[in-house]
Parts: C-alpha cells; structure tokens; sequence
C-alpha cells in the first residue's frame, strides 16, 4: 500500500512536469527569441480551490496519479516497473502534445529513444533486451516508414494522412517494447485508430477528408503493451 501511495504522488509530479512540457515545447519550438521556462499551476490544486482552470491540467494530472497509483499491481518486477513509468510518462507528453498540436517533438523521441535502449539492460529478461529492442526499433521504423511513404505518394505530401513524427514515435516503441511487442502495438494503435475515426465519421464530426493525428493511438497502444503486453507475447510468439 505504501508504495501505491508514493507512486500516486510520483504520478501526480509527473502530471505536472507533462502539463508544463506540453505548454513550453510548442512554444519554444515556434518562438524567433529564447522562452523562459515556466511551471504550469496545478490544475488539480486550484479546481479543489474552485479557481477556474483550464481542462487539460487537472485531467492529466489526476490521469497520472490514479494509472501510476496502480502501477505497481500491475508491474511487479521494481527493475521493469521503475523503467516502465518513465516509458510511460513520455508517451503521455507525446499524447497530450500531439492531440492539442498535431506535433511529435524530436527532443522527446531521440532522447526516449536511447534512455529505451539503455532500459533494455535493466529490465527482466521477460520484458526486453538490448537485441529485442534493437530489433523492435528497426521494425518499428520499417513498417512505419513504408507506411508513410505510402501515404505521401497517395495523398501527396503535406497532406496530414501520417506525418515523419508518427514514423519516429514507431522507432522509439520499438526500442521500448522490444521486437517481441511491436508488431502487436502496432497493429493495435492502428485499430484504435480506426475505430475512433469511425465513430468520429458516424457522429459527423469528422469528415472522409479529415485526417486525424496517429500519434495518440500509437502511444496509446504502447502503453498498453507496457503494463499487459510481455504477457501478451509470451502466449502468442516465441522471443527472438
């Protein structure tokens, strides 16, 4: 129990420091003169003051604390759970800035992308390993890649329909969940992806034309395979 509580308050730090990253990064990235970093309030703190708050703040923060508060249940190992949590905190960033910008940051990627690697040391055997995600990494930016070229020469470029971004965040996956979870993350951002769309389509808020940011189903589904997928693969497909 002590340690799900000190994991709630982990996970409500974490919301803040998102919240504060997702509010610098786009600026910093389109500002012509240096942006001071600045901490965003706690929306948590002044929606329980009754202050008016903006929405995002208070909902990622109380998002974090409540999946990190059950983290430990759910990844028992402290070695995959320790560096888990900080997969997981990242693609968070990544979701929150690619659902309001429509923007995978380079900074976030690359850096995620070698902290990965290094993790794949740490963890379980079960989990990852440095060959795993090494392999992970490459199929992750393969496949994406293919698909992207794929959608540059149907829909031409600059059309929106799969950016160089999304085809980034597949390589940092792969590093993170190793050859053994990609392929299934993959396919399951690309289902949660179609499955959204559709019903944005049935409900008219969307059109055939629209074409809507994969990033959050991508790192949705990474998340996903974090907490449940060594399991996952373990039953269906022998590791490399």
């Amino acid at each position: 129990m002590f340690l799900h509580l000190i994991f709630a308050v982990l996970g409500f730090f974490i919301g803040m420091l998102i919240n504060s990253l997702a509010d610098f990064l786009p600026t910093w990235r389109r500002a012509e003169t240096a942006v001071s970093w600045q901490w965003t309030p706690s929306g948590l703190w002044q929606l329980v003051r009754g202050q008016a708050v903006r929405r995002r703040p208070w909902l990622v923060e109380l998002s974090t604390l409540l999946l990190f508060a059950v983290l430990p249940a759910l990844i028992p190992a402290w070695q995959n759970l320790l560096v888990n949590s900080f997969h997981i905190a990242v693609l968070i960033l990544i979701i929150v800035i690619d659902l309001e910008n429509r923007l995978i940051f380079d900074i976030v990627i690359y850096p995620a992308t070698i902290i990965a690697l290094l993790g794949s040391f740490v963890v379980t055997r079960e989990e990852n390993s440095i060959r795993l995600a090494l392999v992970g990494a490459v199929t992750g930016f393969v496949i994406f890649g293919l698909l992207y070229m794929a959608a540059q020469w149907r829909y031409g470029a600059g059309s929106g329909a799969l950016g160089a971004g999304d085809v980034k965040l597949a390589l940092a996956m792969g590093a993170m969940l190793g050859f053994h979870r990609i392929l299934f993350a993959l396919g399951l951002g690309i289902l949660l992806g179609g499955v959204i769309s559709f019903l944005l389509l049935l409900s008219r808020r969307v059109n055939r034309q629209s074409h809507l940011p994969y990033g959050q189903y991508l790192a949705t589904a990474a998340i996903i395979m974090l907490i449940w997928g060594a399991q996952l693969a373990q039953r269906y497909m022998q590791p490399v």
